[in-house]
C-alpha cells in the first residue's frame, strides 16, 4: 500500500494526516509535543484509523446492536466490521481509503466515496476539511446522502488525548447512557457524581465508555504539569459525546457525535442533503 503523509505546519503547531490509514490524524503536536497519541508506522501501514491519533465515524458512531436497524420499514443487518466486536462499529470511513481532494501547507480536504455494495448499504460521501492556523487546527466533517431517498446518517470524530497521571477534563453534559457489558447503551440516567465533569475533575480512576447527552458543545483537557490545556468545540449538530477512558492505557477519548449511542436509526438526512458540523481544537499555555 502507498502511504501518503499529509504535513500541515502553522506556527508551533504540526498535523500529520494519512488519508490511506481510514482518513485518520496521525500526529498533532505543539511545540514537539504530542497532544494526541502518536500513531506509529505498523498502524499507519494498517489500512485503518483504528490506532491512529484520532479518526472519523462515518456515517454512524459506536456499535448497532446485532448489525440490526429498522428506517422507513425497511429492515436492515450489517456485518460485524471490528476484530473481536459481535457489533458493527464506527461505520465505514475509518477502515477505508480517503481521496485527497486537495492539499496546501496549512489545510486540506479529503473525501470517501462509499458505494454502499458493502459495509453501510447507502450510498454517501463523506467530507474531511482540515484547516490549521496560529490557534489551532479545525476539523469540517460532511457527509452527503447520494441516494434519492432519506436515510439514516450521523457523524463524529474519535480523539485519542495523551493520558498523563494528572490528566483532567471539563466537559458538560445532562444525562448518560448506561451500558452493558458489550458496551450497548440500556438506560438513559442523569448524570452520577462520579461521572460529572462539568467541573475540570481528573481521568485518572475513571472508567468510562459511555455516551453522554445534552452536551453544550465545549470540553476542556487539562494537563497541570505540562501547563498546558486544550479548549474542544464543536458546532450543531455535535450535541453528544462519548467518553472513553479505558483502564491502564496512555490516552483517554472525548468523541464529538452527532447521535446518542444505538440510536443512528432515529436520524433521517434527507435525499440528495447533508450532514455537516466543526469540530476545533485550541491548545494554550496555562
Amino acid at each position: 500500500m502507498t502511504v501518503t503523509i499529509l504535513s500541515l505546519r502553522a506556527g508551533r503547531f504540526a498535523v500529520d494526516l494519512a488519508p490511506s490509514a481510514g482518513g485518520s490524524i496521525i500526529r498533532f503536536m505543539r511545540d514537539g509535543v504530542d497532544l494526541l497519541r502518536p500513531a506509529d508506522a505498523a498502524a499507519i501501514a494498517s489500512g485503518t484509523g483504528s490506532n491512529s491519533s484520532a479518526y472519523p465515524l462515518v456515517p454512524f458512531s459506536n456499535r448497532i446492536a446485532n448489525g440490526h436497524l429498522a428506517f422507513d420499514g425497511r429492515e436492515v443487518h450489517l456485518e460485524a466490521n471490528w476484530p473481536g466486536v459481535r457489533h458493527p462499529m464506527h461505520g465505514d470511513g475509518w477502515s477505508h481509503t480517503w481521496e485527497v481532494v486537495r492539499s496546501d501547507v496549512q489545510s486540506a480536504e479529503i473525501a470517501y466515496a462509499h458505494d454502499g455494495r458493502t459495509g453501510w448499504p447507502f450510498r454517501y460521501r463523506a467530507r474531511q476539511i482540515y484547516r490549521l492556523d496560529e490557534s489551532g487546527l479545525t476539523v469540517t466533517m460532511a457527509i452527503d446522502n447520494l441516494e434519492s431517498f432519506a436515510v439514516p446518517a450521523g457523524l463524529g470524530l474519535h480523539p485519542f488525548f495523551v493520558r498523563d497521571d494528572d490528566s483532567q477534563l471539563r466537559c458538560r453534559t445532562q444525562a448518560v447512557w448506561r451500558a452493558d457489558a458489550e458496551g450497548l447503551p440500556i438506560e438513559r440516567i442523569a448524570v452520577p457524581r462520579e461521572w460529572n465533569f462539568s467541573t475540570p475533575r481528573p481521568v485518572a480512576g475513571v472508567v468510562l465508555d459511555n455516551c453522554f447527552d445534552g452536551w453544550d458543545g465545549q470540553a476542556t483537557i487539562i494537563w497541570p504539569r505540562r501547563r498546558l490545556c486544550v479548549e474542544l468545540t464543536a458546532s450543531e449538530p455535535f450535541r453528544h459525546v462519548v467518553i472513553y477512558a479505558p483502564a491502564d492505557q496512555a490516552y483517554f477519548c472525548v468523541e464529538p457525535v452527532s447521535h446518542a449511542n444505538g440510536q443512528i436509526a432515529r436520524t433521517r438526512l434527507a435525499a440528495n442533503s447533508a450532514l455537516e458540523g466543526e469540530i476545533v481544537f485550541r491548545p494554550f499555555t496555562l
